[in-house]
């Protein structure tokens, strides 16, 4: 397939691209079913039918790669090596339960604490985007494949927001700006709207774990954005404490 051979330069690409078909195929059958069975974790977080058929999936796939294997729904969530999969089968659960399609499937490969690469599928459009910082970046729809890049700031900035934690904090943030064009969206879709030049900058100022936004960190960073916390570092992986620090996602670095 000329995809593939397009992207070769990605470890495991012929593995990983039907994996995420098979779970987008998986989710959106369950998607469809009205009696959507919705238990509660402990940090009352909520778990879908979906993000566990879409956790297995992954792990049939991707056990023979020789890497573990650290997903959102694994009994672990720490390793010790230097390369390992980063995996939430479901990001964005709440849309999912809502119903309005924003929600992906989030894959990437960790090396030496930052992303190598990754990949962001959404099954309600069956659209992929994968990358990583040396790699460039690249989104697959309707069997097209084109490359990503950030774009230069607009005016009015446009300024991408989650959907479900729009809180007070992030719209301090924003307020900053005389213009901007505010833009929602669920789960790690906004970091591939940063990373494909629909928006220009996201911040981030509620709770997020490593699973959330390892896969898209990379997209960002292979189509020349970056990930910065509001310290200005790089987002760092495989910390003993899974949450993240508050971040800033934009096309250009220290920008905001």
């Amino acid at each position: 397939m000329e995809i593939y051979n397009k992207l070769r330069h990605f470890e495991l690409v012929d593995q990983i691209i039907p994996c995420l078909e098979h779970c987008g195929q998986k989710i959106m059958e369950i998607y469809k079913d009205f009696d959507i069975d919705v238990q509660i974790k402990e940090d009352n977080s909520p778990l879908t039918k979906a993000d566990l058929a879409s956790h297995q999936i992954i792990n049939e796939y991707l056990q023979s790669s020789g890497y573990p294997i650290i997903s959102e729904e694994s009994d672990d969530i720490y390793t010790k090596a230097h390369k390992y999969w980063l995996v939430d089968p479901l990001d964005g659960t709440k849309e999912f339960i809502n119903k309005n399609g924003e929600f992906t499937v989030n894959i990437a490969l960790i090396e030496n604490r930052y992303p190598l690469e990754g990949y962001v599928y959404s099954p309600s459009k069956k659209t992929l985007y994968l990358g990583g910082g040396n790699k460039n970046s690249y989104k697959i729809q309707n069997s097209t494949l084109d490359q990503i890049q950030t774009s230069s700031i607009s005016d009015p900035i446009r300024i991408v927001a989650s959907r479900s934690h729009l809180n007070e904090e992030t719209k301090k943030y924003i307020s900053q700006f005389s213009q901007y064009e505010l833009l929602q969206s669920g789960s790690s879709i906004k970091l591939c709207m940063v990373a494909e030049g629909r928006a220009d900058v996201y911040p981030r100022f509620a709770p997020t774990s490593e699973w959330d936004t390892a896969a898209a960190q990379a997209v960002v960073e292979g189509a020349g954005g970056f990930v910065l916390d509001t310290d200005g570092n790089r987002l760092v992986y495989q910390k003993e404490n899974i949450l993240n620090p508050y971040f800033i996602v934009s096309g250009q670095a220290n920008s905001f």
